[in-house]
């Protein structure tokens, strides 16, 4: 696929509440199943989302370290659910709540991922945009990537200590 090169917009791309975007990955992230709901809302073609990395819906707004934690915890054959914000082929964003999980052979070994996102509560969105901004700045206050990843890590990982409460539980709380 070509690099498509397109500024991110402020224009909120929108999908129903009954609606479920699924997709389904090989064991490095490259698509190999979208359903239409996905193509609809992220506004490309099957044929052009086959076999690209689910990255080439990756909004600029969103921190890496809340991906270094899904891959973390898919690799180790865990399930996980986190709110992403994703970018459309014409730049508009949406809004996610993801929940990823490992798919596995016959054998217990994990094939691939699986991942079924809907419309996010707008109350969870409302705390979770903030500590985005928060671990983005992070990550862009220092001087390589490596470093900006850790930094951002390190302070979702200090979020979730000093309120004693683990990354699952403090993503279900974010919506109550």
């Amino acid at each position: 696929m070509a690099k498509y090169n397109v500024q991110p917009t402020n224009n909120e791309a929108t999908f129903g509440q009954d609606e479920i975007i699924v997709s389904k990955t090989d064991l490095t992230g490259r698509i190999l199943y979208a359903n239409d709901v996905f193509l609809r809302v992220a506004g490309f073609g099957e044929s052009e989302v086959l076999n690209q990395p689910h990255s080439m819906i990756r909004h600029p707004d969103m921190p890496r370290a809340v991906f270094k934690l899904l891959w973390d915890t898919i690799q180790s054959g865990d399930e996980i659910f986190a709110y992403v914000k994703n970018m459309a082929r014409n730049g508009d964003f949406y809004w996610v709540i993801a929940h990823v999980t490992p798919s596995f052979d016959s054998g217990g070994n994990v094939v691939g991922y699986h991942s079924n996102r809907r419309v996010p509560e707008r109350r969870a969105l409302e705390k979770v945009e903030p500590l985005y901004r928060q671990l983005l700045a992070a990550e862009q206050g220092q001087s390589n990537e490596r470093d900006g990843l850790e930094a951002s890590f390190g302070a979702l990982v200090a979020l979730l200590k000093e309120n004693r409460i683990d990354y699952d539980e403090f993503v279900w709380s974010l919506a109550a």
